[in-house]
């Protein structure tokens, strides 16, 4: 078998000016700088599972001595790189892992890639039908042996292809997965969704750019170095299924967020549904926004916060069975 790795998703060379691209992997590289003075101390350890004869491998940062209960965050990489590349871009969470009783881990995808709903992906994984939820489930196992876990009510924030894959939990796991965040990613369109969907509410936040090339805002194929990997529907499109999912209709409540740096292009405007009884369903357009993290939150920490909002949701409906 041919070991050469497939196009990646995450990286635009054919889809971006060559400056853009510098400019893109420069910032890249001073933000990972940055926070490796504040991650370099921290403990994580790597570890593997076996699934279905294959070892997938995770990265993860161990409680602290409080032993307090945790909220277990799968933090998901782009096509075409490893968990441990999402560990500086998430350092602010990482800050809060203590306070707000977090784990946090970083899986690998299957070399390099997931195999995630997108039917017309050329990747290994999706090829194989690489056994993801084996390894999610495998993995929430293994860590509930070790730690105080709760292991109904995990979390997902994926970016690109890890976006695919956070969806992918939220179609196919919502009695593990209870919120996710799925980052410049629209769901693939009807006829190129391979995931058997178990259409149960989940709170969803999406974060789409209305100039990213590669996961249009309006929707359309996806075409990877030449490579068709199929229709992804609009973000308006995926934004309306979660909502319709979890029973909303009418028109959602829009609120401009702050924007501390008008000089860098983008803006943002949250689309929300919110209701008693209901999980939670919003959008961030970022205005201006492409194929990375948006430039006024920390998207991370904005993840945390709703993911925060959903769980006192779910306290609340326990309390009044």
């Amino acid at each position: 078998m041919n070991d050469r790795r497939p196009p990646c998703s995450i990286k635009l060379e054919t889809l971006m000016q060559p400056i853009q691209l510098l400019i893109m992997k420069i910032a890249f590289l001073i933000l990972s700088l940055i926070a490796f003075g504040t991650i370099s101390n921290a403990q994580y350890i790597t570890d593997s599972i076996k699934v279905d004869g294959r070892y997938r491998s995770f990265v993860y940062q161990p409680e602290g001595s409080d032993q307090k209960s945790r909220n277990v965050i799968f933090i998901l990489h782009g096509s075409g790189m490893t968990g441990k590349e999402m560990i500086p871009p998430s350092v602010s969470l990482q800050k809060l892992t203590d306070k707000e009783q977090l784990l946090l881990v970083y899986p690998d995808g299957y070399k390099h890639y997931w195999n995630e709903c997108r039917k017309g992906a050329t990747s290994e994984a999706n090829q194989l039908d690489i056994n993801e939820q084996g390894f999610f489930n495998g993995m929430i196992e293994y860590l509930s042996s070790r730690f105080d876990i709760n292991t109904s009510s995990c979390f997902a924030i994926g970016l690109s292809g890890g976006g695919h894959m956070a969806y992918k939990l939220g179609l196919t796991m919502p009695n593990r997965f209870k919120a996710i965040s799925a980052i410049v990613v629209n769901l693939p369109d009807t006829l190129n969704l391979d995931c058997a969907e178990a259409k149960k509410p989940l709170a969803v936040m999406i974060t789409n750019g209305t100039k990213d090339p590669l996961n249009n805002y309006e929707g359309g194929d996806i075409i990877i170095n030449g490579s068709n990997w199929g229709a992804i529907r609009s973000t308006s499109r995926t934004f309306t299924y979660w909502a319709n999912l979890a029973g909303y209709i009418g028109n959602p409540t829009i609120t401009a967020l702050p924007d501390p740096d008008t000089t860098n292009g983008q803006s943002i405007l949250r689309y929300t549904y919110q209701q008693q009884g209901k999980p939670e369903v919003t959008l961030l357009k970022v205005d201006g926004g492409v194929h990375a993290f948006p430039k006024d939150i920390d998207i991370f920490v904005e993840s945390w916060n709703f993911f925060k909002r959903e769980m006192t949701r779910l306290a609340k409906a326990k309390v009044t069975k």
